[in-house]
């Protein structure tokens, strides 16, 4: 074996029920850029009958590893687990250059300290007119993307621990090592008090790093590895009943820290305790709404939310209890964005057509709010709808559930 369980490889019968769900091949209609042409390509290279010359990377780097494949395929395909896989056997293989430039990459988003020096330019005008002004001149992605971050306000940090009111119904540890901490904390406190109101004690532990999701997506895997590993340490030193993060494709790593770290009993025993936030809401209840929200709101689901963790009818739950709050369908609510973890930065030109993708659907639904659960659709959507000037909030669903139950963040 090179990188790649054989018996996974031919558990895809190449039936062709996901190419309709398949972002990519919609977009391109090339074969080798659909599930099971890549299938077939990581079958060659597993194989060794094909080598990874830069055409073959190139198709399994225009993979988004959304896994709306997963959710069409009759026959159980884990395709996340098998382009997951190839993603370092083709890092290996790349020039030296490339290899260098997305190391950088990884360093600067799941390192706390590199991180907070790099983004503090973008953070420093995030959100201001004269920024937003500027952006609309310029045109492009990066002016958008920094005129779509929330304003720059100072937050008060979460405590290390917040108790609710009464017995707690259960503990849950709030991972916040993410870069989403540094762009969305106002959400990541949302999420927070929230669950404070729904009577589950939250810890909030310092000095937090990344899950490894990115390093992952990014083809890392020792990063990926190291950095599961310390979230699987403070697991054990703070023994939660649930494990949430912000972040849809954080959650959907840590749901499978079990294959990830492989015979480790204390990733196993995290990725049975991780919970989407908004999924562990529904389920625990919320008291009454202290404030009618008279909105017009429509949910696009993000891919490691709605395919990967299987999260959909919970966010639109909690949102029908908002009163005056009204919902209205998103046509592809689950077909990506273009986000995508790390493909809006490593494949900008197939991000932005299936964001205009998404922008039209939005445009269409008459829809004042959009939500979406997730930083990376947030800020993508977000940006693409200020430079196309379209009339509509984009909001992460916790976000609007705080305002409608009065917490203040």
């Amino acid at each position: 074996m090179r990188f790649v369980e054989t018996d996974k490889l031919l558990s895809c019968v190449h039936c062709g029920l996901c190419l309709s769900a398949c972002p990519t091949y919609v977009e391109l209609g090339n074969e080798a850029d659909s599930p099971r042409g890549r299938i077939l390509l990581m079958r060659a290279l597993e194989e060794g009958r094909l080598a990874p010359a830069a055409e073959v990377t190139r198709h399994l780097d225009t993979c988004l590893g959304c896994r709306a494949c997963e959710t069409a395929c009759p026959s159980g395909v884990p395709y996340g687990s098998l382009i997951e896989a190839a993603r370092p056997f083709v890092e290996r293989q790349r020039p030296l250059a490339a290899r260098l430039a997305r190391r950088a990459l990884d360093a600067v988003l799941t390192r706390p300290a590199l991180r907070a020096v790099v983004t503090l330019p973008v953070r420093a005008v995030a959100g201001r007119s004269w920024m937003r002004a500027l952006a609309r001149r310029l045109g492009g992605t990066l002016p958008a993307y920094a005129a779509a971050l929330p304003s720059p306000r100072l937050h008060t940090p979460l405590p290390p621990v917040l108790e609710p009111d009464g017995r707690p119904r259960g503990t849950a540890l709030l991972l916040t090592g993410c870069v989403a901490q540094d762009l969305f904390a106002a959400t990541s406190a949302a999420i927070a008090h929230l669950l404070v109101r729904a009577g589950v004690r939250v810890l909030v532990p310092a000095a937090q790093g990344c899950c490894g999701a990115l390093s992952l997506h990014l083809g890392s895997h020792d990063r990926a590895t190291r950095l599961a590993r310390d979230v699987v340490a403070l697991a054990a030193r703070t023994r939660p009943d649930w494990v949430v993060t912000t972040a849809a494709g954080c959650g959907a790593l840590v749901r499978e820290y079990d294959h990830l770290l492989a015979n480790d009993a204390g990733a196993a025993d995290v990725a049975r305790r991780a919970r989407d936030p908004l999924a562990l809401l529904a389920e625990l209840g919320l008291p009454p709404a202290r404030h009618a929200l008279p909105h017009t709101v429509a949910v696009h689901d993000p891919c490691h939310l709605a395919h990967a963790q299987g999260v959909r009818d919970e966010v639109r739950t909690l949102l029908r209890q908002v009163p005056g709050l009204r919902l209205v369908p998103l046509e592809e609510s689950d077909f990506c964005c273009g986000s995508a973890g790390t493909y809006n930065l490593t494949e900008p030109a197939l991000a932005a057509r299936l964001l205009e993708r998404k922008l039209g659907h939005v445009a269409r639904s008459g829809a004042e709010i959009l939500v979406a659960a997730n930083p990376g659709c947030l800020l993508q959507i977000r940006a693409g709808a200020f430079a196309r000037a379209l009339p509509v909030r984009v909001e992460h669903p916790a976000d609007l559930l705080a305002a409608a139950h009065g917490i203040a963040v």
